[in-house]
């Protein structure tokens, strides 16, 4: 059984969501994302020295490190779900073009506002930056359920994942509306609503 690393609310909560949306098998460790230990104490940088998450472990005792490789190899176990299109067809490459800009344009572009020794100045730079993004991505979801169309992929889960940090570090995102509805859209799948509550994020 494959084994997932994760910490509560983290990037992992993608893997999380895209493991049951899936209905794969797998397990949960959590890592803290700050001491970088495991539950048990043990040394988290044991597992990836880029003391990161997400981590998926394999029973071969391989590793795969990165989200948006991990979501795209967690939906080609299970093709009949759609979590991506096939690979090879213009379809995946727009799915990985959308895991492209998440991972760098918003994934990135939120790291600074987590940082406490950030000055407030460059945080208000980021937070703009990340509104003009964040209002790009509200007009592409215009008449759209999902970021591919009517089908939800794992690049919703990521979208899903890092759009919601926004409430924690000042991004408002209330004033798009096809984004706010997406994300209620989102919240409301059973397989996200599993996730949140096994991470502890929903009472």
């Amino acid at each position: 059984m494959t084994k997932l690393y994760y910490s509560p609310g983290a990037c992992s909560l993608s893997p999380h969501i895209a493991l049951r949306e899936a209905g794969l098998p797998f397990e949960l460790a959590m890592a803290s994302t700050k001491t970088k230990k495991l539950a048990d104490g043990s040394d988290f940088n044991a597992i990836n020295p880029k003391s990161q998450v997400p981590v998926l472990e394999f029973d071969d005792g391989q590793r795969l490190t990165e989200g948006p490789v991990i979501v795209q190899w967690i939906a080609d176990q299970v093709p009949a779900k759609g979590l991506a299109p096939a690979a090879g067809t213009m379809a995946r490459y727009r799915l990985m073009e959308w895991l492209n800009f998440i991972t760098s344009e918003l994934h990135k572009g939120f790291s600074p506002l987590f940082n406490p020794a950030m000055p407030e100045e460059a945080k208000a730079l980021a937070r703009a930056k990340l509104g003009e993004k964040l209002a790009w991505v509200d007009q592409q979801l215009a008449g759209r359920d999902y970021l591919m169309g009517e089908g939800f992929t794992v690049a919703d889960g990521y979208l899903f994942t890092v759009a919601g940090w926004g409430k924690y570090v000042g991004v408002d995102i209330a004033p798009l509306p096809n984004l706010s509805a997406y994300m209620a859209r989102v919240a409301a799948r059973p397989a996200v609503q599993e996730a949140l509550k096994a991470e502890g994020l929903l009472k």
